[in-house]
Order: structure tokens, then sequence, then C-alpha cells
């Protein structure tokens, strides 16, 4: 739960942060502002650090450093390792922040074309299974019917037989579709 939060969350943080810092505010107040809310996991992140450092009498980059070693996804990380460069070798934050933003906004939108890629099968998927099973299993369960007088040359299984079949098909079909979204749910990139 915590990595896909911070997924979702830290180009919305960095984005943010490239705004404040950009009209002047300075990285601890950024970072308060941040842990302010709004960001899930990485406002209470940020609000934790900025106890510790107000309490605790830490460096902010020593809390930045400690941070890095909690953190799941390499995103935040390098987000992370930016703060920490700018306050110990004064690197320009800004302008990282930004390339750092637009890296991340061409990953989203790869991880977007893979995930729209990997649904392109899933309505034919549904329709063959949602629609032409049930039809396919009615026709079988009205089969007695349709063939009338002519079942006396074949040999045809109870009515009850064909029942428990079509009954079984179609609970079948319910399962298969909900497998089917289930899967589609999973691959769901979390943006």
């Amino acid at each position: 739960m915590r990595k896909l939060d911070e997924k979702r969350e830290v180009l919305y943080v960095i984005r943010a942060m490239d705004v404040l810092m950009s009209s002047g505010i300075g990285l601890e107040a950024t970072v308060h502002s941040i842990s302010q809310g709004g960001y899930g996991v990485i406002s209470e992140d940020f609000k934790n650090m900025m106890d510790k450092v107000r309490k605790g009498g830490r460096p902010l980059a020593k809390e930045i450093k400690a941070l890095m070693g909690k953190v799941e996804t390499e995103g935040y990380r390098r987000l992370l390792n930016i703060m920490h460069m700018n306050i110990t070798q004064n690197t320009d934050i800004i302008e990282t922040l930004k390339k750092q933003g637009s890296r991340m906004e061409e990953e989203r939108t790869e991880d977007v074309k893979k995930y729209i890629e990997d649904l392109s099968g899933v309505p034919e998927s549904l329709l063959s299974i949602g629609m032409i099973g049930p039809i396919i299993l009615a026709v079988l369960g009205l089969f007695p019917q349709l063939v009338g007088d002519m079942g006396s040359f074949f040999s045809m299984p109870e009515q009850s037989t064909i029942d428990v079949v079509v009954n079984i098909g179609l609970f079948l079909t319910l399962f298969a579709m909900i497998m089917i979204g289930l899967k589609t749910h999973t691959k769901d990139p979390g943006l």
C-alpha cells in the first residue's frame, strides 16, 4: 500500500515543490508546506521528519538521509536524494526538480500506454465469454425441444442432466468473467 501511495503522489510533490521553490520559498518551508497534508504517505513522512528536526535538533540533511532508507519507490528516493544534495552541495534544486518531474511524467505515460496495450484484448474476451457462451448454453438447454421427434433416432440425455450442464456452464462463464475483471484490475498502474 505504501509503495502504491508513494508512486501515485511523488510526481505531485515534485511539481508542488517546483512551484513553491520557484516562487522564492526555501527548502525547509517547502517541506513544511508539503507536510501539512494532501500528499498521502509523503506528507506523513515530511511531517515526521520536520517534527524530528524541530524537537530533536537533528539537521534536516540527516533526517532526509534517514528517510531514504524507509522509502519503497525509486522516484521518491530520487526526490529525497535531490533534496539532500541541495543541502549538502548547494545544487540547483529547481532545475533538478523540473528534470526529475519531466522524467517521471514520461515514465507514467509509458506505464499508461503499456496498461492500455494490455487491456486491448479484454473487451473481445468479455464479449466472447459473456455473450456468446450463454447463447450457446441456452441452445444446448433447449436442444431436446428443438429436435422434437427426431430424438427417437438417437439417444437423448435426460432434461435434468442437460439443466445441470447448462447451470454449470453459466456458473463457469460468470467465474471466467470475474477472473478477467480481476486480471484487469491487478494490472492497473495505480495512477
